[in-house]
């Protein structure tokens, strides 16, 4: 590919992705903003993965991370319903973008009892697969302690997912987000396969893949992610790390934190509190 080929597909992927984003805003089409990003090809032309051209937004400014306190958590589930209304996710109860697992320590078993809002008890106990509770099932077990452990995209450092899309829809922005542009998505679902920890889900209708997007199109605007902003409790943790005032920046430096899977080497940029050996 010669200089002039490689600098006209460049120039032809932000024309649509400006495009886009001005559909997005006049439309009010709140999740398209997150993936309407630079094609696969032009990012690969410009030498690397740059992050999308949104006005008024410098993604070089900024270094976003996720806190989660289970100890806080009361497995009330409205971020789960919140993030399905904000970010259009098919109301059912198999997909999800960000979900809370419930792990239950009963008297005389070793291991915890784990289940989440997708367990078939707890959507029977709903009445709904656009609604979601926790079931109380455990009322006439002896439980030595319990709590819930919200989970999502991990939006790693060194993430697995870009590593094996073969068409760059999969990649890493300049603020620490990690998104996929449907544009390029070919449903090949090599990224569900490499993610280690469960986050993406493929979209049958669409064909493509989806997953916790940290809410971009929100984020980059100066709003909190739908689930932080709703949750009850404050469980739920975003910020900047690069401001040291941040939500995110104090909870690091006021907690000692874990990462789940440490191991898999993908440096997960969500960090957890009140989770013990047993959480994956």
């Amino acid at each position: 590919m010669d200089d002039e080929t490689s600098a006209d597909e460049v120039q032809a992927g932000r024309r649509a992705f400006l495009t886009c984003f001005g559909s997005a805003l006049a439309g009010g089409a709140v999740a398209a903003t997150a993936t309407a990003l630079l094609p696969g090809p032009a990012r690969a032309a410009a030498g690397g993965a740059p992050s999308p051209a949104i006005p008024d937004y410098d993604w070089k400014q900024h270094q976003w991370a996720f806190g989660v306190d289970a100890r806080k958590c009361i497995g009330c589930l409205r971020c789960v319903e919140a993030c399905k209304a904000e970010n259009e996710v098919a109301l059912d109860a198999h997909h999800f973008r960000t979900w809370v697992e419930r792990y239950v320590y009963v008297e005389g078993e070793d291991a915890p009892r784990i289940d989440s809002q997708a367990d078939p008890v707890n959507i029977a106990a709903s009445g709904s697969e656009q609604h979601y509770r926790f079931a109380n099932r455990y009322q006439d077990q002896k439980v030595e302690r319990a709590f819930f452990v919200p989970k999502l995209c991990n939006h790693c450092t060194h993430p697995a997912c870009v590593q094996v899309c073969p068409t760059g829809a999969t990649f890493k922005t300049d603020d620490g987000v990690v998104l996929i542009d449907h544009t390029y998505c070919i449903g090949c679902q090599y990224c569900v396969q490499a993610c280690p920890y469960g986050a993406r889900f493929f979209n049958v209708e669409k064909k493509v893949t989806e997953k916790c997007t940290w809410c971009y199109h929100r984020i980059t605007k100066g709003l909190l992610p739908a689930c932080v902003e709703v949750c009850p409790t404050g469980a739920r943790i975003f910020g900047d790390r690069r401001d040291k005032q941040s939500p995110i920046s104090r909870f690091l430096a006021e907690n000692r934190v874990d990462v789940l899977k440490p191991e898999t080497g993908n440096a997960p940029n969500v960090f957890y509190v009140g989770i013990d050996k047993d959480v994956r």
